[in-house]
């Protein structure tokens, strides 16, 4: 299977990351995209993403699957001897998708705003609006501030365990940093949490 990313990007470090906890990085190879360079808006990248968005996981059969968490589902279901990362009964996997769903929605989705409107990585490709950016950088900072209220009385994200929440929550709390928005002071939960999951292996794939 092929695996398109870009090393530094959020979302493929999500992927890599789950597929590390699951000891399965062998399964892919990986193929490195310059976003910046626009390496991913061809003609043939959109055969395999029409939103010319990575990670995408090509297939043995060419098919090919886009979207973090849809990647993690598949690579979920196929090798099932692998450790359960995302809900082993219904309880369960309908927490791990409730909080992925606010992990999503509620911090990556305003810092991938703030990062696009207020760094300049993308201005050549798409016209920014620095005063929306900043808009978006405090939904980010009040998820901070949500994350640790809610780490107060909990080791991890949700199910009393490790699973794709805490990976997803501990790579965007690490890519809020190229927008300088980092764990402060007041945040004694959050960084815990964070330090914990940075202990693991995976969070150096």
């Amino acid at each position: 299977m092929l695996l398109y990313e870009m090393a530094i990007a959020p979302n493929p470090r999500r992927v890599r990351m789950f597929l590390a906890e699951k000891s399965l990085l062998d399964k892919v190879t990986r193929v490195e995209l310059d976003l910046a360079k626009g390496e991913h808006r061809t003609p043939e990248f959109a055969q395999k993403n029409p939103f010319y968005r990575v990670p995408v996981l090509e297939l043995d059969n060419g098919s090919c699957i886009a979207e973090t968490n849809a990647i993690c589902r598949y690579m979920e279901d196929t090798f099932t001897q692998a450790p359960n990362l995302m809900g082993n009964d219904a309880q369960e996997k309908a927490l791990v998708e409730q909080w992925l769903r606010w992990i999503d929605f509620e911090f990556m989705v305003p810092l991938g705003a703030c990062f696009q409107h207020c760094s300049g990585y993308f201005k050549a490709h798409m016209n920014t609006f620095p005063d929306f950016g900043k808009d978006c950088a405090s939904k980010v900072w009040a998820f901070f501030d949500f994350l640790d209220n809610h780490l107060e009385q909990h080791e991890f994200i949700c199910a009393d365990r490790f699973t794709i929440a805490d990976i997803n929550a501990y790579v965007t709390v690490q890519f809020a940093k190229v927008v300088d928005i980092r764990i402060q002071p007041r945040h004694a939960h959050l960084k815990a949490w964070h330090d914990r999951i940075n202990s693991r292996a995976s969070a150096k794939a």
